[in-house]
C-alpha cells in the first residue's frame, strides 16, 4: 500500500486549507527509523555483540544493529535509497554513549564503535537522508550512573557534557538536528538520585549545557537541538512541571512523542491542549508516532494523521515533520515494491483544485497479492534457512471430540457429534465413542507431549462433560477432575495450556433448544466460559473461545456436513455467526471485565482461512472474487473483531446485491447495533489462524438465486491440478499461499499491535499403506513452516506461534477414522488404542529444538548434566570375606519372615537426586553392522551362522538405533529418565579393535547420541564393552590373550578423551561373569570356547586386570578434569538357602554369590584378590583332580593392590533369584559350575517369564541390596538392569512387566527406607525391545515395542513406559492420599456382627430328625471336597451353643449372623412335616443370644437346600418358589418375635453359577452351564420377593423387623485403567455378578440391559429362538421392584479385569459375560487363592452401590480373610486386613456419605469351608478338629475387632489414649497351642496386642523358629494335598 504517497497527499490537502504555505511543504521533514526488528533479520543485520547494558533486548536490537562491522554495503545504502525514493528526508541514530565511552572517558573511546557510526552517518549522507542524532536513549550507563551517585546534580550534568561534545567534535560535520535525550521515563529513573525532582534538575541541567556548548562551539549553518518530550502524564506533576519550564529556552523547536489511543481520542486532544498552552508558538517535530488499539489502519491510515496535524496547527503551534515508522510498518518495509514518490506529490498541480487526483486506498488484499504477483516460482518456493525469533511458540492441538471417547463416561452428557455418529452420518458409521480414548489416557498424551516437548499443547473442554445438560445446574466433577489433571500434568511437564472452550461439540440439551440459532444460548456459553475461567484460570493463560466458527456456521448450519446437520446457507449459517461473535464478546468482557487483573492471561479466538488467489490473475473480476471470498470466509469473523465491530462492507454489499437480483431474499445478514458494534470491537488479545490450503477463485457470470456459499458470495473455488493432493479432497498442499495469508491478516487486522497464532495446519494422511513413515506430511510441515518464517523474517508479520495438527490421528468428523492428521498414529483396532511416532513427530520434534531451520548446525554443547554423583573418599579398606562371609546376617533377618511380612507394599519416595534411567548396549539396539565402516564384532560372525540364534535372528538392523539417535532421544525424553545407559561399540570405534584404525563416523554416532541426551539433561552412562569384541582382535585370543589389557586401555582411553567431557558415568566391563563363563566355559556365547574347567578363571583374571588398567588411565589422566566416576558391573541373581535353619544351605547360598559376584567384585572392592571360599573349593578340587596346582589363577602382590579399591560406585545387574541348597558335584569334567558345590532351583509358585530361569522374585531384591551393603561396606549401589521378557509379539498393554517394576523397584525402596542401603540409582531393562542374543527378538524386555517387521522399526510407547515414566516423575511410589488411615468413628447404634452359616458349624447332620441337604449329599461324594471332610460333625454348633455365644460375648459384637438349615426345620423341604427338635435348637440359640444383649440376624437360605427338593429338580423347578415362601411363613411365625433382622437368600450368584452352572459346589450340576445358571436365579429372585411380601404384607407390622437378600460381589478394576474396553468389562463384571440380582431388586423389577443385551445377542447368534435368560412379566417386574429393607453385602476381595471374546459356539454364563480376571502381584495373599488383600476396593464398591442403587441402607454380612497350613494365633495377616477393610468402610461412610448401617465379619471360628474343606480358615477363633472336644480358641485378631467394636471405629492417637482401648484380658485358652490371648507373640516379641498392632506395620522383624517349623511342614502338606485332590473352585464362594 502506498501509504507515505496517500499520507502525505492528505496532508498537503489539509495543510491547503489551512493556509500552510507551499515552502513549508517543500522543507517538511518525514523522520523515519529505527529498523523494526522483523526487517533488521530480513536484512541479515542482526548483531551478534552483546545487548547493550540495561537494554531489554528488543530494545537492544533496534537501536543498535545498524552499526556492525562490514555492514554498509551492500543492503543499508540500497534500503535507505528506497527510504529516500519513497519520500523519507529523515532517519534516527540512537548514538550508544555506553559502547562509544564505555569507561565514561572521553579520552578513552571504543574507536570501532565511532568507526562505525561515521561510516553509518556517511551512508546516510551519500543517500540524500539527514541524520536525527539521538545522543542518549533510556537508562544511564552504569559506569556513569556510580560516577554521580551520591554526587551533585551537576556531576552528571558534567559527564553528559563531556560526552555531547564529543560527539559534536566526532560527527558534527555530517549532523545538523540533534536530540540530547529521549524516553525521559527511563532515563530518570535511572540517574542514582533519590527524590524525582533532584533527577528532573539533573536531567535539565544536561541539556541546558549542552545546548549552550553545542551553540557556542559546534553549531554548523542551520544546525538545532532539542529534547523528545512525551505528551501525557508520563512524568509526575512536579518533574514535568519543572522540566517545562528550564526547557523553554534552551530548545531550537520541540521534539515531541505521541501515543494515539483509537477509542480514546478525546483525551488525545485533550491532553495535546493542555501541553500547546505550555509551549506557545513552538516549531513541533513530532519524533515518534505510535498508533494504539487501532485495529487495522490500512483502510484510511491517513485520516488519523491528517486530523492530529490540524489539531497542531490549528492552535499557535506549528508542526515542521512527523515519524513515519508506523506507517512504514503497515507498508511491511518490503524493498521490493516502492511507493509512490513524495516529489511526484510536490510535484502536482494545485491539489485543492484537482482533489479527485487522490486516488482510492488499495485493499489489504490487492496490496498483498500484488506483493506476490510477479514472484518467479523459483523465488516463491526458494526455502530460507534461518530460526524463529526467540520466545516463539510451538505447540500441537487436539480437539475433544476428536480423541476423548468416553461419550457416556462418569455423567458426561450428550453432545451433537455423538448423536450424528450414532444415526449413521459418518464415514463406515464410526462413532467417537472411544476415539483415542484420551480420556482414560492422560498419561500417555502427555508422554508423547513430553517427547515432542512443545511449549504449547492446544486443547479442548467438552461443554457436556462439564455440563452435562449444558448450563450450570448440572455440574459433572469428573470432567472438570479429568480437565484438572491434564492441566496440572501439562504444567508438570512445562507445557502452557491453550483451552478452547468450544470446538464444535455443543451439548445436545442445547441444540434441542435451538442451538446457536437461539440468542439464549450466549449467556449459557458465558455460564460454562465464566465457570472454565474460575476453575482453571489460575493455571491456564491462553484461551480460545471458539475454533474455527466459520465451520459451525458453514458446515453444521449451512451446508449440513456436521451436526447438528441443517441446511440453511442463507439464513441459518448468518445467524448462528451473528450468535457466536456476540457470546464471544460477552465472554472476552467477562474475562477482561472479572479474571485478567488477577489470571494475566490472554483470551482470542481460532479463525480458520484458505488463502485465495485470483484463477486468473489478469482478470479485475477474479481478483475481486478472491478478495470477496477472504472476507466471506475470514473477515466474516474477523472484521467485526479486529476492524470496527462490523461486518466487512464487501460482504454486506454482495449480500445486498444479491438480494436485490433476487425476487426473493437469498441472504438474511443480521445487523449490529451501535452498541454492539461498540461490545464487539477489539475483543481478542491474539489472532489465532487456522490454515490449510489455498484455492484458485473466479467470479460466477451467470449467478443463481438458490442460496449457498458460492452463489450468494459470487465466487466459484478451483485448484491448480499441479497443486500435491492430500488424502482429503479439501486439502491440496499450497504452501506459498500461508505466507500470503500472514500478510493479508497483518495488513487488515493485527499490524504490529495483535500477534496472530498460528493455532491449527497439517495435512491428513490416508488409514492404509505407510502408517508411520509419513513423509508427505513432513515434507508439508518443512515447507509450510519455511513459508511461516518467511512471514515473519522477510515481511515482518507478527507470528508468535506454530501449532502442529494433530498430536494423535483421531475421530475426523463425518470423515470418521479415515483421515490421520497425527503426528502420533493411533491403532484404532487395538482396544489399547497404542500410539505410535511418526516420522512427521521426529521431524517437528527437531524443528521445535532448533527453532526452525537454522543455516548451520549448533555447535557440540560441552556443559554435562549433572546429576547427585558420588564423590566418595577411596573405598574402604575392607578385609576378605570370611566363609560364610559376614553378609549371612541378612538370611538370618530375612529368611524367617512370614509372607505377611515379606510381601506387605511399602509406599515412600527415594531421595532427592536420586537417578532413575533405562538401558540398553550397541549390539541388541544400534544394527547398522557394516555401516559407514564399522568392523565386524564377534556377534556379527556368530549370528551370521544358521542355527545359532532362535529363528535365525541377528542384530544387523536391530532397533536400527544408528540411524535414529532422534527417535530414540524422543522417547528418553517422553520416559523423563536420568540417565541413559548404552554401551560403546568397539568395532564401531576402532574396526580393528586398535587406535590405528578410527572410524571418524562411528565416533560421530556417539557425539550426536551424547550430545543429545546432554541438551535434553539426560545423563549419559557409558558401558565400554558390552560383549561385541572386535573379531580382530578374538582373532588373536581374544580375552584369553593378556594383550587385550593394553588395547582395552588403549579403547577406553580414546573414549574418555573423546566423550569425557560429557560422560561422567563409565563402566567398563557389563557382566563380566557371562563373558568368562557363557563365552569362555560354556561356551553358549560367542566366542564359543567350551572350556568350563580353567577359561572362565583365565578369562576373568585378564579382565579384571584390563579394569583395574583402564580405572587407573581414568584416574591418572582424566578424573581431575572431567570428575567422573568408574565401575564395573557384574550380574546377580539372588541366593536364598533351600532350608535356612540349615548352615550348609546357609554356606552354599553365600557360596553361590562369591562365585557369581564376588569373583569380580571381592578383588576390587575388599583385598585384590579372590574370594577364599573360591580359592579353597577350586584349589582343593584341582588338588582332588590331581592337578599341580589351581585352576584358579593367582595374582601377585603387586597386582592385587592394583587391583584393589578400581571402583567407585557398585553397579550391578539383577533379574531373579534362585533357590540354593549344598551339594557334593562331580569332579569330572573340570567346571567352574561344579566348582561351587551347590545345586539350585526355583520355585514353581514364582512368576515365570519369557527366559526359563528368569522367575519374578522381587523380594530377592532387597535381601540383595542387603547382602552388598553387608558385604562391601554399603558402597554407593547403581542397579543398572533390571525387568522382564515377555514372549509376545504385541505387548503394549504389559500387565505382567508392570507388576514386576512394582514389586522389584518397591523392594528396592524397602531396602533404602528401612534398611539404610545406600541405593543411588535404578535403571529398567531395558528402554526398548531390542535382540536378546541366543533368543533373537522372542522376549520383549522393552518398555517401547520395537516392530522388527516394519522396515522403519516404530517404537509404541507400551503401558509399562507411561507407568516407569510416573514412578520417575513421583521419585518413588508415595502413598495415594485415598488410602491414607482415616481415624473416626463410625455413627452411633453402628451394628457390629460377626457370621457363620449353618452347615459349616453345625455337625449334627443327621440329629434329632434332620433331613439331608444337598450339601449332605455333596461332600459324600468322592472327589468334591478336599481330604474328603465333611460337615457331618464341623464345629458340632448344633452341641455348643453356650460356646459360641461365650466367644461373641468376648468379640462384644451387638450382633450374630447365622443362617437356618432348611432340612433341620422341615427334613424334606416342604412344611408336611415340621422337625419340632431342630427348631427348638434356634430358638435356643436366639434365646441365648438375647440373653447375651446379642441380636440374631438370620439367613433364611445359605445353600444348604433339602435333598428332597433337589431331587424334583431344586432351584431349577419354579416350584421351589413358593416351597421357600412356606418355610419362610414357618420361621416368621415361630422366629419372629424375636428375630428382627432377616436375610432371604445368601449369596444367590454362587448358587445359581458354583452349583448349576460350573459345579463346584452342591449340587455339583455343570451340565446346562449357559440356561441352568440363568433359570436358578431366576427362581431365586421370585423366591426372595414372595418371601418379603410374606413378611411385608403379614408379619412386618405386629413383629417390626426387617427383610432383604445379601449379595456377593468383588470390587472390579480394570486391568488397565487407561483403556475403555477394560473399564467397559469391569462394569460388566459387575452388573453380572452383583447386578444379576440387585438390579431388579433394588432398580426396575428386571435384569441390567448389559446383561439382555449380551445374553440374548449370544443366544441369537448361536441360533436360538430367544435368548437363554428367562424374561419377567410385567407383573412380575412389579412384585420384584423394591422387595428391600436394606443392601446385604459380601466382600471379600478385588479382581483385574479385561475384555475376551469367547467363540460364539460356547453357552456359558463366562462367555456370555466376556470377562476374564487377573490380580495384581502386589496384593497380599491369603489362605484362599481367588481372595487377595485388596481393601480400597471395599470403599469403591460401597461407594458404587450407593451411586448404582440410589443410595439404599447397606449392612455389610461378611468380610474376611483365610489363612492356609500351621496355625498361628499371632494373625497379624487378618488384623491387618480387618484394620484396613473396616478403616475402607468408616471412609466410605465419613467421606463418601454412604448409608452404611453395620458391619459383619466373616468368621466366629474357623469351620468347613465348602469345597476346600478344613484346608482354609477365616476364624476368629481357631477350632481344633483333631481334638474330639473340639475347643475354641481365640486367635489375635478376635481381640483386634473387639478393640475395634468397643471404639466404634479408630480414635484418634493424636488425643491421647481412648478408654476403649483398655479391655479386659482375654481367659488362657485351653488348647495347648502357642499363643496367648493378653500377650501377643508378634514377629518374635512378647507384646500386648495394643503394641502388636503397632509393630504390624514395622516390618520383617525376626519369627519364632518353632512356628517356622509348623508353616514350612504344612506346606509341604499343603503341596502333597494340591498334588493328590482336585481343587475346588470356591470359598464357600468366589471361584
Amino acid at each position: 500500500m502506498e501509504l507515505i504517497c496517500k499520507a502525505v497527499t492528505f496532508f498537503l490537502l489539509v495543510s491547503s486549507s489551512l493556509g500552510v504555505d507551499w515552502e513549508f511543504a517543500q522543507n517538511l521533514i518525514a523522520v523515519a527509523g529505527p529498523l523494526p526488528g522483523g526487517s533488521v533479520h530480513r536484512l541479515r543485520l542482526q548483531n551478534p555483540v552483546l545487548h547493550e547494558e540495561g537494554q531489554a533486548p528488543d530494545v537492544a536490537e533496534a537501536h543498535d544493529y545498524l552499526c556492525q562491522q562490514g555492514l554498509v554495503a551492500p543492503e543499508l545504502p540500497r534500503y535507505f535509497s528506497h527510504l529516500r525514493e519513497i519520500g523519507v528526508t529523515h532517519y534516527k541514530i540512537f548514538l550508544p554513549w555506553a559502547r562509544l565511552l564505555p569507561k565514561g572517558d572521553a579520552g578513552k573511546p571504543d574507536e570501532a564503535q565511532v568507526q562505525c557510526y561515521q561510516e553509518l552517518l556517511e551512508t546516510l549522507v551519500a543517500t540524500a537522508l539527514r541524520p536525527v542524532v539521538v545522543l542518549h536513549h533510556q537508562r544511564v550507563p552504569s559506569a556513569v550512573a556510580a560516577q554521580a551517585m551520591g554526587r551533585e546534580a551537576e556531576v552528571f550534568a558534567a559527564l553528559f557534557v563531556e560526552y555531547a561534545e564529543f560527539s559534536f567534535r566526532v560527527f558534527g560535520d555530517l549532523v545538523d538536528v540533534w536530540l540530547t535525550f529521549s524516553d525521559l521515563p527511563e532515563i530518570l529513573n535511572s540517574l542514582p538520585y533519590d527524590e524525582p525532582q533532584y533527577r528532573a534538575q539533573a536531567l535539565a541541567a544536561a541539556h541546558e549545557r549542552a545546548y549552550t556548548v553545542y551553540h557556542e562551539k559546534y553549531s554548523p549553518a542551520g544546525g538545532k537541538l532539542s529534547i523528545a518530550l512525551e505528551m501525557g502524564h508520563v512524568l509526575d506533576s512536579a518533574s514535568s512541571g519543572l522540566l517545562s519550564a528550564s526547557l523553554q529556552d534552551s530548545v531550537d523547536f520541540l521534539s515531541l512523542s505521541l501515543q494515539y489511543c483509537c477509542g480514546n481520542e478525546t483525551d488525545f486532544y485533550q491532553k495535546l491542549s493542555e501541553f500547546q498552552n505550555v509551549w506557545k508558538d513552538a516549531e513541533i517535530l513530532v519524533f515518534s508516532l505510535k498508533f494504539l488499539g487501532c485495529g487495522s489502519m490500512e483502510e484510511n491510515p491517513f485520516t488519523t494523521v491528517a486530523a492530529i496535524v490540524t489539531a497542531i496547527n490549528k492552535e499557535e503551534t506549528r508542526m515542521i515533520g512527523y515519524d513515519v515508522n508506523e506507517l512504514l510498518d503497515l507498508s511491511s518495509h518490503d524493498l521490493r515494491y516502492s511507493f509512490c514518490p513524495l516529489n511526484q506529490i510536490l510535484q502536482t498541480n494545485t491539489l485543492q483544485e484537482n482533489p479527485d487526483a487522490v486516488v482510492a486506498p488499495r485493499s489489504s488484499y490487492q496490496t498483498v497479492w500484488e506483493m506476490f504477483a510477479q514472484q518467479s516460482e523459483l523465488e516463491r518456493d526458494s526455502f530460507l534457512q534461518d530460526v524463529f525469533p526467540s520466545g516463539f511458540l510451538w505447540g500441537t492441538s487436539t480437539g475433544a471430540f476428536n480423541i476423548e471417547g468416553a461419550w457416556a463416561e462418569d455423567g458426561k452428557g450428550e453432545s451433537i457429534w455423538d448423536q450424528f455418529g450414532h444415526e449413521c452420518h459418518v464415514y463406515m458409521n464410526q462413532t467417537a465413542d472411544v476415539a483415542c480414548d484420551s480420556y482414560y489416557k492422560t498419561s500417555y498424551d502427555v508422554y508423547l507431549l513430553r517427547g515432542l516437548h512443545p511449549q504449547l499443547y492446544k486443547f479442548s473442554i467438552s461443554w457436556p462433560r462439564i455440563f452435562p445438560t449444558g448450563t450450570n445446574e448440572n455440574i459433572n466433577s469428573k470432567g472438570v477432575d479429568y480437565y484438572d489433571r491434564l492441566i496440572n500434568r501439562l504444567l508438570d511437564s512445562n507445557i502452557e495450556p491453550m483451552v478452547t472452550l468450544f470446538h464444535w461439540d455443543l451439548p445436545q440439551a442445547l441444540q434441542v433448544l435451538g442451538g446457536w440459532q437461539n440468542d439464549s444460548i450466549i449467556d449459557a456459553f458465558v455460564n460454562y466460559a465464566d465457570f472454565c475461567f474460575a476453575t482453571f484460570g489460575n493455571r491456564v493463560k491462553f484461551w480460545i473461545t471458539f475454533h474455527e466458527p466459520w465451520v459451525i456456521s458453514y458446515a453444521g448450519y449451512g451446508t449440513g456436513e456436521h451436526p447438528p446437520g441443517i441446511t440453511d446457507p442463507g439464513v441459518a449459517s448468518y445467524k448462528v455467526a451473528h450468535t457466536i461473535l456476540k457470546a464471544h464478546a460477552k465472554v472476552w468482557h467477562l474475562y477482561n471485565d472479572k479474571y485478567r487483573s488477577w489470571q494475566l492471561g490472554k483470551v482470542g479466538l481460532v479463525l480458520n482461512s484458505d488463502w485465495a488467489e485470483p484463477k486468473t490473475p489478469t482478470n479485475p473480476e477474479d481478483v475481486r472474487a478472491s478478495e470477496r471470498y477472504l472476507q466471506f470466509m475470514l473477515g466474516w469473523f474477523a472484521h467485526p473483531i479486529f476492524v470496527n465491530g462490523d461486518y466487512p462492507d464487501i460482504l454486506k454489499a454482495q449480500i445486498r446485491e444479491v438480494n436485490q437480483q433476487c425476487s426473493t431474499t437469498v441472504a438474511q445478514l443480521p445487523l449490529f447495533t451501535e452498541e454492539e458494534k461498540s461490545w464487539v470491537n477489539g475483543t481478542a488479545d491474539f489472532f489465532g489462524l487456522s490454515h490449510y490450503t489455498s484455492h484458485l477463485v473466479s467470479a460466477v457470470t451467470s449467478g443463481t438465486c438458490t442460496p449457498s456459499y458460492e452463489s450468494i458470495g459470487n465466487f466459484s473455488l478451483h485448484v491448480d491440478p499441479s497443486w500435491p493432493p492430500t488424502a482429503s479432497s479439501w486439502i491440496r498442499v499450497v504452501p506459498w499461499g500461508l505466507r500470503r495469508l500472514l500478510n493479508f491478516v497483518s495488513q487488515e487486522y493485527t499490524g504490529t499491535k495483535i500477534p496472530i497464532y498460528i493455532a491449527g495446519n497439517g495435512m491428513p494422511t490416508e488409514d492404509a499403506g505407510d502408517l508411520i513413515n509419513d513423509t508427505l506430511r513432513v515434507d508439508y510441515f518443512r515447507r509450510y513452516i519455511n513459508e511461516a518464517l518467511k512471514a515473519v523474517k522477510l515481511d515482518t508479520v507478527d507470528v508468535w506461534s506454530y501449532i502442529a495438527r494433530s498430536l494423535v490421528d483421531g475421530f475426523e468428523g463425518p470423515a470418521g477414522y479415515s483421515l490421520r492428521f497425527g503426528l502420533h498414529h493411533v491403532d484404532f483396532e487395538d482396544s489399547n488404542r497404542p500410539r505410535t511416532p511418526k516420522a512427521s513427530a521426529y521431524f517437528y520434534s527437531s524443528v521445535i529444538e532448533k527453532n526452525g531451520f537454522p543455516s548451520k548446525v549448533l555447535d557440540r554443547l560441552s556443559t554435562p548434566v549433572v546429576f547427585d554423583l558420588p564423590m566418595p573418599s577411596k573405598l574402604l579398606n575392607l578385609p576378605a570375606s570370611e566363609v560364610p562371609s559376614k553378609a549371612k546376617v541378612v538370611w538370618q533377618k530375612f529368611s524367617s519372615q512370614t509372607d505377611f511380612e515379606r510381601d506387605m507394599y511399602f509406599y515412600g519416595t527415594f531421595p532427592e537426586g536420586f537417578t532413575w534411567g533405562v538401558s540398553s548396549s550397541a549390539y541388541q539396539v544400534e544394527g547398522g553392522w557394516d555401516a559407514d565402516g564399522k568392523g565386524p564384532s564377534i556377534w556379527d560372525n556368530f549370528t551370521h551362522v544358521p542355527g545359532n540364534i532362535k529363528n535365525n535372528d541377528n542384530g544387523d538392523i536391530a532397533c536400527d538405533s544408528y540411524n535414529k539417535v532422534e527417535e530414540d532421544i524422543y522417547l528418553l525424553r517422553a520416559l523423563g529418565v536420568k540417565n541413559y545407559r548404552f554401551s560403546l561399540s568397539w568395532s564401531r570405534i576402532f574396526p580393528s579393535g586398535r587406535n590405528n584404525s578410527i572410524n571418524s563416523h562411528g565416533v560421530d554416532y556417539y557425539n550426536r547420541l551424547i550430545d543429545g541426551l546432554v541438551a535434553n539433561n539426560i545423563a549419559p552412562i557409558v558401558t565400554l564393552h558390552h560383549w561385541d569384541l572386535p573379531q580382530a582382535l578374538q582373532d588373536i585370543g581374544g580375552w584369553e590373550s593378556s594383550a587385550l589389557i593394553d588395547l582395552f586401555d588403549s579403547f577406553a582411553d580414546f573414549c574418555f578423551q573423546t566423550f569425557g567431557d560429557r560422560v561422567k558415568f563409565w563402566i567398563t566391563f557389563n557382566e563380566p561373569q557371562v563373558i568368562a563363563w557363557v563365552g569362555y566355559g560354556a561356551g553358549a556365547f560367542p566366542p564359543n570356547v567350551n572350556d568350563p574347567g580353567s577359561a572362565p578363571y583365565r578369562v576373568a583374571h585378564i579382565l579384571l586386570k584390563a579394569h583395574a588398567r583402564v580405572y587407573h588411565t581414568y584416574d591418572d589422566k582424566y578424573r581431575a578434569s572431567q570428575g567422573g566416576v568408574i565401575a564395573l558391573c557384574p550380574n546377580i541373581d539372588w541366593a536364598e538357602p533351600k532350608t535356612p535353619s540349615n548352615p550348609r544351605d546357609i554356606e552354599a547360598a553365600d557360596r553361590y554369590l562369591q562365585f557369581l559376584v564376588g569373583w569380580f567384585t571381592h578383588p576390587v572392592f575388599k583385598n585384590g584378590d579372590y574370594p577364599d571360599v573360591m580359592k579353597w573349593k577350586v584349589g582343593n578340587r584341582s588338588e582332588l583332580q590331581h592337578l599341580p596346582s589351581s585352576r584358579l589363577p593367582v595374582f601377585t602382590a603387586e597386582e592385587r593392590e592394583y587391583i584393589r579399591g578400581t571402583a567407585d560406585v557398585f553397579c550391578f545387574n539383577t533379574y531373579t533369584s534362585k533357590i540354593v541348597t549344598h551339594a557334593t558335584t562331580r569332579l569330572k569334567p573340570f567346571s567352574y559350575e561344579y566348582d561351587q558345590e551347590v545345586l539350585t532351583e526355583i520355585d514353581n509358585s514364582w512368576p515365570t517369564s519369557a527366559i526359563t530361569d528368569h522367575r519374578a522374585v522381587a523380594w530377592g531384591l532387597r535381601r540383595l541390596l542387603n547382602w552388598i551393603k553387608e558385604e562391601y561396606g554399603n558402597p554407593p549401589i547403581y542397579i543398572i538392569e533390571n525387568g522382564v521378557g515377555i514372549k509376545t509379539n504385541s505387548d503394549v498393554d504389559d500387565n505382567t512387566r508392570i507388576f514386576y517394576y512394582k514389586t522389584y523397584i518397591d523392594e528396592a525402596l524397602k531396602a533404602y527406607k528401612l534398611d539404610g542401603v545406600n541405593l543411588r540409582g535404578y535403571n529398567t531393562w531395558s528402554f526398548m525391545d531390542s535382540f536378546e542374543w541366543l533368543n533373537g527378538y522372542e522376549p520383549r524386555f522393552g518398555l517401547h515395542q520395537v516392530d522388527f517387521n516394519n522396515p522403519n522399526r516404530p517404537r509404541t510407547p507400551k503401558r509399562s513406559a507411561v507407568y516407569y515414566a510416573e514412578i520417575i516423575r513421583n521419585n518413588g511410589i508415595p502413598l495415594p492420599k485415598e488410602d491414607e488411615f482415616l481415624y473416626g468413628e463410625f455413627p452411633k447404634n453402628f451394628w457390629w456382627s460377626v457370621a457363620t452359616s449353618a452347615y459349616q458349624i453345625e455337625g449334627g447332620w443327621r440329629a434329632d430328625g434332620k433331613g439331608l441337604s444337598i450339601w449332605d449329599q455333596f461332600s459324600h461324594t468322592p472327589l468334591k471336597i478336599s481330604n474328603d471332610d465333611t460337615g457331618d460333625v464341623a464345629c458340632d454348633s448344633y452341641h455348643k451353643i453356650k460356646e459360641d455365644v461365650e466367644m461373641l460375648k468376648s468379640l462384644r459384637v451387638s450382633h450374630y449372623r447365622f443362617s437356618i438349615s432348611w432340612s433341620r426345620i422341615l427334613p424334606d423341604g416342604t412344611a408336611k412335616y415340621i422337625n419340632e427338635m431342630g427348631l427348638n435348637y434356634y430358638e435356643r440359640l436366639i434365646d441365648a443370644l438375647l440373653a447375651a444383649n446379642i441380636m440374631p440376624q438370620v439367613t433364611l437360605y445359605h445353600w444348604d437346600l433339602p435333598q428332597a427338593l433337589q431331587n424334583v429338580g431344586g432351584w431349577e423347578n419354579d416350584t421351589i418358589v413358593q416351597r421357600f415362601k412356606e418355610y419362610a411363613e414357618l420361621l416368621f411365625q415361630r422366629l419372629g418375635d424375636k428375630v428382627k433382622f432377616w436375610i432371604t437368600l445368601n449369596e444367590p450368584y454362587n448358587t445359581a453359577y458354583l452349583g448349576y452352572g460350573v459345579g463346584t459346589a452342591a449340587p455339583g450340576i455343570s451340565v446346562r452351564p449357559g440356561q441352568a445358571p440363568y433359570v436358578v436365579g431366576h427362581n431365586l429372585i421370585k423366591a426372595h420377593a414372595e418371601a418379603w411380601h410374606l413378611y411385608n404384607e403379614t408379619y412386618r407390622a405386629k413383629q417390626g423387623g426387617i427383610i432383604s437378600i445379601t449379595i456377593n460381589s468383588d470390587w472390579a478394576e480394570p486391568r488397565n485403567p487407561h483403556s475403555q474396553e477394560d473399564i467397559n468389562a469391569a462394569r460388566r463384571y459387575l452388573q453380572f455378578l452383583l447386578g444379576w440380582f440387585a438390579h431388579p431388586i433394588f432398580k426396575n423389577g428386571d435384569y441390567n440391559e448389559e446383561m439382555k443385551t449380551r445374553i440374548r445377542e449370544r443366544s441369537l447368534a448361536q441360533g436360538l429362538s430367544q435368548s437363554r435368560l428367562p424374561e419377567f412379566t410385567e407383573s412380575e417386574k412389579q412384585r420384584i421392584k423394591g422387595t428391600y429393607d436394606y443392601f446385604g453385602l459380601n466382600h471379600y476381595t478385588t479382581v483385574l479385569t479385561y475384555n475376551v471374546n469367547y467363540p460364539t459356539g460356547i453357552l456359558s454364563y463366562d462367555s456370555d459375560r466376556g470377562v476374564a480376571s487377573v490380580t495384581d502381584r502386589s496384593w497380599l495373599n491369603s489362605g484362599s487363592f481367588w481372595l487377595k488383600v485388596t481393601p480400597f476396593g471395599f470403599r469403591k464398591l460401597l461407594r458404587w452401590i450407593k451411586k448404582e442403587y440410589n443410595s439404599p441402607p447397606i449392612y455389610v454380612t461378611e468380610n474376611g480373610i483365610s489363612e492356609r497350613g500351621a496355625l498361628d494365633f499371632n494373625d497379624t495377616w487378618r488384623t491387618h486386613y480387618y484394620r484396613s477393610y473396616i478403616n475402607e468402610a468408616l471412609k466410605a461412610v465419613v467421606l463418601d456419605g454412604v448409608d452404611l448401617r453395620g458391619y459383619t465379619a466373616w468368621t466366629l471360628m474357623d469351620n468347613f469351608e465348602w469345597a476346600v474343606g478344613f484346608d482354609e480358615r477365616f476364624g476368629f477363633y481357631h477350632v481344633n478338629i483333631t481334638d474330639p472336644g473340639l475347643p475354641r480358641s481365640p486367635k489375635a485378631s478376635a481381640r483386634h475387632y473387639s478393640q475395634i467394636i468397643s471404639c466404634n471405629g479408630f480414635p484418634d492417637p493424636a488425643t491421647g489414649p481412648h478408654p476403649c482401648l483398655d479391655l479386659d484380658p482375654e481367659v488362657t485358652p485351653t488348647d495347648t497351642t502357642p499363643g496367648l490371648s493378653g500377650s501377643v507373640r508378634f514377629l518374635g516379641l512378647d507384646l500386648t496386642s495394643q503394641n502388636a498392632e503397632v509393630a504390624l506395620y514395622v516390618l520383617f522383624a525376626l519369627a519364632g523358629v518353632g512356628v517356622l517349623g509348623l508353616a514350612l511342614l504344612a506346606y509341604g502338606y499343603g503341596k502333597l494335598s494340591k498334588r493328590s485332590h482336585k481343587r475346588s473352585a470356591m470359598k464357600h464362594s468366589k471361584l
